[in-house]
């Protein structure tokens, strides 16, 4: 527990510079929503771009006269953006000690590196809920003059849930790089770059069907928000998909950081 209370300590500064920025996205950009709301003319502002186009940043099918609509399709954003506060947030978690030359200090202490992994996975998971939190809350309170429906509520919350897993996804990835590279310095870059990578991927599925095979290597495409509009629900394969490299990366971890030689 006293692990875990240093960890939240930590990261209290970037929390709530990272809770600001998302606070401060969401009321831009869903303040653009008045001149959509119930506006057919602006409805066919799509219609006029490239199909192809749309799918690949997830637009397809949007109805921006909608709150449901238009919020969809910032949900790439908020996947992106929670992404990175994770995979940072799961990297530096792990490096830091090294980073900070507190290595040395921690592990005199009556813990084993299990326990401190543990610790550390725990805070992480408690700081990713509470930045999600605040995402929730913001667009809660940033559309509540629309009068939304229940369905939107309904899409809310599996698009939070979404944005949680993905969150857990690219945290538990950053943890294992950061426990697997000798250089510690190096996780942070190859983490964001590896986030990057798969957004990118996610993007060059959508411009070209030859390639829809390569999707289940890049979290972006497993919860679409268009699919989540329209079924109101999260495809299985892609939930158990990530389960699978949840639990892999963590054990991962657990490993490699056991068997890690620390720079003191």
């Amino acid at each position: 527990m006293n692990i875990v209370k240093r960890e939240l300590r930590a990261h209290l500064k970037s929390l709530i510079i990272w809770s600001v920025c998302i606070l401060l996205f969401t009321f831009m950009e869903t303040s653009e929503f008045s001149a959509y709301h119930n506006n057919p003319e602006m409805a066919a502002i799509l219609d006029t771009m490239p199909q192809a186009m749309l799918k690949a940043f997830s637009m397809s099918g949007a109805n921006l006269t909608t709150i449901i609509g238009f919020v969809s399709i910032l949900a790439v954003f908020f996947y992106i953006m929670l992404g990175i506060y994770a995979v940072l947030l799961g990297s530096s978690i792990i490096s830091k000690e090294e980073r900070d030359k507190t290595a040395e200090y921690l592990f005199t202490l009556p813990v084993t590196r299990r326990k401190v992994i543990v610790g550390k996975l725990i805070a992480s998971i408690i700081l990713c809920l509470i930045i999600l939190g605040v995402t929730g809350l913001s667009i809660t309170a940033s559309v509540m003059k629309y009068n939304p429906s229940e369905s939107f509520y309904e899409f809310l919350g599996l698009m939070l849930l979404a944005i949680f897993i993905i969150q857990m996804i690219f945290m538990s990835v950053g943890m294992l790089l950061a426990s697997v590279l000798k250089q510690y310095k190096k996780s942070g870059s190859v983490s964001i770059a590896i986030l990057l990578g798969t957004y990118i991927l996610s993007v060059m599925i959508g411009l070209s069907d030859k390639i829809d095979f390569l999707k289940y290597f890049t979290p972006f495409k497993y919860f679409e928000a268009v699919y989540i509009v329209n079924e109101s629900k999260l495809e299985l394969v892609y939930v158990l998909i990530s389960v699978v490299v949840i639990v892999g990366s963590v054990f991962g971890t657990l490993i490699f950081y056991k068997k890690r030689d620390l720079h003191i």
